[in-house]
């Protein structure tokens, strides 16, 4: 299949391009920076330039990874996440549609999930948080341009047939946190995977199953995260005392920790369930909490990426 895979320059599509061209697809890059698996340099919000993509490569399917992140708030106008995020996302559905195809993955985040209250943690119990959470009230512009994009996707499955599956996945950044800093980096990560975080490999996997189901599917939206070992009926005790309800579920966890000089939370606001995507695309991440603790139990390296000094392509000086 000959797929344009979008922010083929970034985190994410560094993973996902050669996991693609490793099942013989033959895959475009597009990116504003350029990059390894990076062929044509320039934004989505170009429709010029997406229309002689298609053109020029006879495009056959579209994963949309390309997109201004929340980190970019503090970087760029809120006119650009609109022009990115949304007329971007609009120029590739009508150009693939135009193609006559029948599949589409565009990435979204569960970030836009996360109203101020349930950012703030005002709840007295943890949140949590599917498929058929809302009402939908994104806290900033980059929530609020993914939620709009996901709409354009809907409206072109209704309108136009294109097959769409919309993935919200969850944390899978390398750098440290841009608002929390009480942990370290690692730390904070393993943590994160207990109820708010996947691997970038399983992201890359996730978007592989969305490509092959999408037919299938019609247009449906995921949450993509490592599988919480936690249930519903856990969410007063989350709040109240994660600690506790870890060890219940990990006995050797707080010595695991302690010897590492780590903390476990104490207080969990918030749950990403993502059993839908197991059930309908058939996706389960690989790498979750269980890894965590067997890396400890070994002292072997931890199962996720952590660079500190991680940085955008597209910010890199000289590029943009």
């Amino acid at each position: 299949m000959r797929i344009l895979l979008t922010g083929s320059s970034g985190w994410l599509g560094r993973f996902l391009a050669p996991m693609l061209r490793a099942r013989g697809d033959s895959v475009i890059g597009l990116d504003v920076a350029p990059g390894v698996d990076t062929d044509m340099i320039g934004s989505v919000a170009d429709r010029a330039l997406v229309d002689r993509i298609f053109a020029e490569h006879r495009i056959e399917a579209v994963i949309h990874g390309g997109a201004l992140h929340k980190p970019d708030i503090v970087r760029y106008p809120a006119q650009a996440f609109v022009e990115v995020n949304v007329t971007g996302t609009l120029n590739l559905l009508e150009a693939a549609a135009a193609a006559g195809h029948d599949r589409f993955v565009f990435t979204s985040t569960t970030s836009l999930m996360i109203s101020n209250a349930i950012r703030n943690e005002l709840a007295d119990h943890a949140v949590w948080l599917d498929e058929t959470s809302g009402p939908l009230e994104p806290r900033n512009i980059y929530g609020v341009t993914k939620l709009a994009a996901e709409q354009l996707c809907r409206l072109a499955h209704l309108e136009s047939g294109l097959n769409c599956v919309v993935l919200r996945t969850s944390r899978f950044f390398p750098e440290e946190d841009d608002t929390h800093r009480a942990l370290s980096g690692e730390n904070m990560k393993a943590n994160e995977l207990l109820h708010r975080r996947l691997t970038v490999e399983d992201a890359a996997r996730a978007h592989i199953a969305a490509l092959e189901r999408a037919p299938q599917i019609g247009f449906g939206s995921f949450i993509v995260s490592a599988p919480t070992p936690f249930d519903r009926s856990e969410c007063d005790a989350l709040k109240r005392d994660a600690a506790t309800v870890i060890a219940r579920h990990f006995p050797d966890a707080p010595a695991l920790y302690a010897d590492k000089g780590w903390e476990l939370p104490r207080s969990i606001g918030r749950v990403y369930d993502a059993v839908r995507a197991e059930q309908v695309l058939g996706f389960r991440c690989e790498t979750d909490f269980h890894a965590v603790l067997e890396a400890l139990r070994g002292g072997a390296a931890l199962p996720f990426a952590h660079d500190p000094d991680y940085v955008s392509p597209k910010e890199v000086p000289g590029i943009a």
